[in-house]
């Protein structure tokens, strides 16, 4: 069984992560803490990754701003130029998913900002032949206001549940879906070639600017303003088209760490969202 680790960092500029999004909190000041964070802790980032990885007997392969992302870059840029290049790192490290799985049968990725403090074993923890493992964030959908009356950002999970609803119905498909976070994913190489992320690429990422700027009458401007090119959306989108098995990750093996400052003994990977890594 050949297992591998991996994770990818890019600087993306502090302009390039919300584009033209006007909701107060997409805002280069903030994204500028991230990129900060990023370069300040840049060597530990990896370390953990890499220690744990040797930890458990895996592949720990680390991707960077290369000739390789930068052909992958281009290419998205010259079809789809409105792309953020925080979209299109996010998508980047879809795609490593399906190179990865060509060499590798069991797969872990953690965003850079993913930090694994335990020893135990992911891969003997969940069992990769039942499904992709995923975080599951329905539950920071708001609906505590009527839809016509929502402010979200474009990378809240109410922006990703609605334009995932959108595309659904657009396939003639229900609209229930759910808000995947992919920050950590698990899976093994059979269910990432069902998941069939890429096939007709072009055409989704048509579907979603018609979406975006086209008024069908079936959500209000104030949702289809916060629709975005974004690749948990698409993963939303995939799984239930797809009709794809996944295993939600508890909060022992994908923790979100954010405003609360503290993180339980149990913990096995934290994602820290917030990026105070110290």
């Amino acid at each position: 069984m050949k297992r591998a680790i991996y994770s990818i960092y890019i600087d993306v500029p502090a302009k390039e992560h919300y584009g033209k999004s006007k909701h107060r909190n997409d805002t280069p000041e903030r994204a500028k803490i991230t990129v900060n964070a990023f370069k300040k802790h840049y060597k530990r980032l990896i370390e953990s990754k890499r220690n744990y990885a040797n930890t458990i007997g895996a592949t720990f392969v680390m991707f960077e701003n290369d000739k390789r992302y930068q052909t992958f870059e281009k290419n998205l840029r010259k079809d789809f130029p409105e792309l953020t290049g925080y979209e299109i790192v996010n998508f980047y490290k879809i795609h490593l998913l399906y190179e990865l799985a060509k060499k590798y049968d069991e797969i872990l990725y953690l965003d850079f900002d993913a930090i694994p403090v335990s020893k135990d074993n992911f891969f003997e923890a969940w069992d990769l032949t039942k499904g992709i493992c995923v975080l599951n964030n329905d539950d920071q959908i708001r609906r505590h206001k009527p839809v016509h009356k929502l402010n979200q950002s474009t990378r809240s999970p109410t922006a990703k549940f609605y334009n995932a609803q959108a595309m659904l119905m657009e396939n003639n498909k229900s609209p229930d879906n759910n808000v995947i976070n992919t920050g950590i994913i698990g899976a093994n190489k059979e269910h990432v070639q069902k998941l069939d992320y890429f096939k007709n690429f072009k055409d989704t990422l048509n579907l979603m600017t018609k979406l975006r700027l086209e008024d069908d009458g079936l959500f209000p401007d104030n949702i289809r303003k916060i629709f975005r090119y974004d690749n948990e959306t698409i993963f939303s989108f995939k799984v239930k088209t797809n009709n794809i098995n996944v295993q939600w990750l508890d909060d022992k093996w994908h923790y979100f760490f954010d405003k609360q400052h503290f993180i339980p003994d149990e913990t096995k990977i934290v994602h820290c969202v917030c990026k105070d890594f110290d």
